[in-house]
Order: structure tokens, then C-alpha cells, then sequence
């Protein structure tokens, strides 16, 4: 595990290099990341079934959907619930619920199955929030927080400043963490860590870190 702790300007630089000079799609990166938290699910969660995705309309949202498809081939029942505004959805984030589509996951606007759920993945902000959490959001947030089932954060607890580690507002409460490439400065925070859980870094995602 990688010990460095970087911002989120470090990291969209780090993505942003990937993507536009080395030449490594975005999807790609979105699907290596996804799997890694989907191994992670797998590994330290065996005994869930159902499993409720959260999702935002950027590409923390798309990884959510990409991981809802990979649970689902590996045998798991996936629902997907849409916290984001369609208008909004990040082209990765549509292409990973057409996606979806075929593979005949619901995708939902309500709420319903977060009380049901085994197990919720929170992938509904993801490093580059630095604003306070509102409704729908805050109310999306704190049910996932009342349901009985534990919560596995993508990269980042929606809710967390990436660089500070300051709730913003309200901010999911998770038992672990799966961030990405490298730890992130809110997550080392006593704060941060509180929030985050156990933090699990996926450092093969094949980004190059570059300065």
C-alpha cells in the first residue's frame, strides 16, 4: 500500500495526464478502479446479497453503476438507486448505465431498498466536492447512515472535503473506505478517518502520477 496522501487537485492532475496524454481511456480507469472495489466487496463481504448502489450523477456515480454490473456477474442481486439529476450525468456515467441496461439492473429514483439492503456502496460525490451538502442529498446521506447494513465508500464518505477532511454538513458515516491510486490528505484527518473507516488503497489503477 502506497503511504503517500495527496489533494484532489493532485489527483484529477494525475487523471487528467492519464487520460489526455498517455492515452488510457477514462473508462478504462473507471473499470480498474471499480474492480478493485468490487474484490474488495467480495472479500469483505462475502455474505451480502443484496446490494444497493448510491449513486451521484458524476463519475463517482459511474463507478458505482460499473461495480453494480461487476457484483452482478459475480452472483450478487445489484439495484442501483439514482440520487443524481439526469441532466447532469457525466458521459462515463451514461455509458456505464446503458450498460446496466442490458445487464437488466434496476435503476431506481427512490429510496426504497436502502433499508433492505446487506450491504450500501456510497457512490454519490466523489474528490471534488468542496461545498455544503444539501437536500436531496442530506436526507439520502443520513438514511443510508440510519439503515442497518454497513457502508462502503467510493474514493471518498460523500460529504468529506477530499483535502481537509471537513464534513460538509453531513457526510456518510462508512465502515470502509475504498479510495484510489493514493490515500487522500482528508482521510489521514482524526476527522477524516472517523468518517472513512477502514481505508483500503487501490494502487494499481494504472494512473501515472506525475508533477
Amino acid at each position: 500500500m502506497m503511504t503517500k496522501a495527496i489533494t484532489a487537485a493532485q489527483m484529477k492532475h494525475y487523471d487528467q495526464y492519464t487520460i489526455n496524454t498517455i492515452g488510457i481511456p477514462s473508462m478504462v480507469l473507471m473499470e480498474r478502479a471499480s474492480l478493485a472495489l468490487r474484490d474488495e466487496i467480495l472479500k469483505q463481504y462475502p455474505q451480502a446479497q443484496n446490494i444497493t448502489i448510491v449513486a451521484g450523477s458524476g463519475n463517482n456515480g459511474g463507478d458505482g453503476l460499473c461495480v453494480a454490473r461487476l457484483l452482478q456477474i459475480a452472483g450478487k442481486h445489484t439495484t442501483v438507486i439514482e440520487a443524481g439529476n439526469p441532466n447532469h450525468f457525466s458521459e462515463e456515467h451514461r455509458a456505464q448505465a446503458k450498460t446496466c441496461d442490458y445487464y437488466r439492473i434496476p435503476q431506481l429514483t427512490t429510496l426504497d431498498t436502502i433499508d433492505s439492503a446487506d450491504l450500501l456502496v456510497d457512490a454519490i460525490f466523489g474528490i471534488g466536492i468542496d461545498r455544503e451538502v444539501r437536500d436531496p442529498y442530506a436526507s439520502i446521506i443520513n438514511q443510508m447512515n440510519a439503515a442497518s447494513a454497513p457502508i462502503i465508500a467510493v474514493d471518498v464518505p460523500s460529504g468529506i472535503n477530499t483535502d481537509t477532511g471537513e464534513v460538509l454538513g453531513t457526510a456518510i458515516k462508512a465502515d470502509t473506505t475504498v479510495t484510489f491510486t493514493f490515500n487522500k490528505i482528508g482521510l489521514t484527518t482524526k476527522n477524516g478517518q472517523q468518517y472513512a473507516g477502514r481505508i483500503v488503497v487501490a494502487d494499481d489503477m494504472g494512473t501515472y502520477a506525475t508533477d
